[in-house]
């Protein structure tokens, strides 16, 4: 295992969006690893690929300090609301370091995909692990939770960035 480097917001390779994985080998493991690795050092609960720069469709989870208890991996991501039921709190970005907002996301969604092994899986998932999956599968997309905030919630946020020491550091 080894730590990856993360993607800071402004790298293109965050508003990309990643490619669907079909090769189930020991490489897709030891991303798997190094990813979660790479999260646990970061402090984070969630990764997407591209936050370490790899347009691969993979992103890691750790929400094991929860009623959920769970931790893993999911490749080919693809979520659905169950209910119409919103959670509205705080959200931030390892690729976004010390920004959070506001965010409002599904409370409950099934989320359907691939374990590293190729095998399926899935769950319905609510409160923190539904929005990591919401809030990783957009990082696959391409896109940021920045984009899913109200415009006065946004244009806060963005005055934080541009006011930020690792955004001016370049």
């Amino acid at each position: 295992m080894s730590l990856r480097e993360l993607r800071i917001y402004g790298d293109p390779v965050l508003g990309s969006r990643a490619e669907e994985i079909s090769k189930f080998d020991a490489g897709l493991r030891a991303l798997a690893s190094d990813m979660l690795e790479t999260m646990d050092k970061a402090g984070g609960v969630g990764l997407a690929a591209n936050q370490v720069g790899i347009l691969q469709r993979i992103f890691v989870y750790d929400c094991s300090h929860t009623q959920s208890g769970l931790r893993g991996a999911i490749v080919n991501p693809v979520w659905t609301p169950v209910g119409e039921q919103q959670q509205t709190g705080p959200e931030g970005c390892l690729s976004i370091p010390g920004i959070s907002a506001e965010t409002t996301r599904f409370n409950q969604v099934f989320v359907s995909g691939q374990d590293i092994e190729g095998r399926p899986v899935s769950m319905v998932a609510s409160g923190l692990m539904a929005r990591c999956i919401q809030h990783e599968t957009d990082h696959l997309d391409g896109v940021l939770f920045l984009q899913r905030l109200e415009a006065p919630v946004r244009k806060e946020a963005m005055r934080a960035i541009r006011e930020s020491e690792w955004f001016n550091a370049s």
